[in-house]
C-alpha cells in the first residue's frame, strides 16, 4: 500500500490530535492542530486512507514542512 506523509505548513506547537493510529480518514480530514501566533491552524490529510502512524505528540514543537503522520492509501 502506498504511504503518504502528512506535513504541516506552519511551525508551532501541537495543541491537539484529532485521530489515532488505525483511524480511517478522508481527504481533507483534520489530523492535528498547530498553535502558531496565538491561532490554532488545522493540519489536514491530502488523501483518504488509514492512519499508519502519528509522528508527533501534544506539546511537541514542530517545524514548517515537518511530517506529523503517515497515511496508508
Amino acid at each position: 500500500m502506498p504511504e503518504i506523509k502528512v506535513v504541516t505548513e506552519v511551525a508551532g506547537r501541537v495543541c491537539a490530535l484529532s485521530v489515532e493510529t488505525g483511524s480511517s480518514i478522508g481527504s481533507g480530514d483534520e489530523i492535528a492542530f498547530v498553535e502558531a501566533m496565538k491561532m490554532e491552524i488545522p493540519v489536514t490529510s491530502t488523501a483518504a486512507g488509514k492512519i499508519k502512524s502519528i509522528l508527533v505528540r501534544i506539546d511537541d514543537v514542530i517545524a514548517e514542512g515537518q511530517a506529523i503522520a503517515i497515511v496508508e492509501t
